[in-house]
């Protein structure tokens, strides 16, 4: 893969792809069970708020670069979401969408949250 890779011209497709070689290459698809996958995604977050555990949360974030411990973590929990839609065959970009629909109801932008 290319350090030129960017959000902007790679499809979720070509990052399930990576993904699914990666897991077939090691023969880790057989660890890459739903419960595996989603319980990795939780402690891979776990680790994200670990990096802020003692901030107070409103000053900025020092290091955001590509190769920062928070883009690695970020990167850990895209990769196992990713590779848990591929094993349970949901398309990730169509779910988002329809879950924005059903939030667009819930959440009409014309009405101001409450306080």
């Amino acid at each position: 893969m290319s350090n030129e890779i960017r959000s902007s011209t790679t499809t979720l497709a070509e990052m399930i792809a990576w993904l699914d070689q990666f897991a077939k290459e090691r023969d880790w698809e057989k660890f890459h069970t739903p419960k595996n996958l989603s319980m990795s995604i939780a402690i891979e977050a776990a680790e994200i708020m670990e990096l802020m555990q003692w901030t107070q949360g409103s000053e900025p974030i020092e290091n955001t670069s590509n190769d920062s411990p928070i883009a690695e973590e970020i990167a850990d929990v895209l990769a196992y979401l990713l590779r848990l839609a591929s094993v349970l065959g949901i398309d990730p970009a169509q779910a988002l969408a329809l879950k924005i629909r059903k939030n667009a109801i819930k959440y009409p932008a014309s009405v101001q949250p409450q306080e």
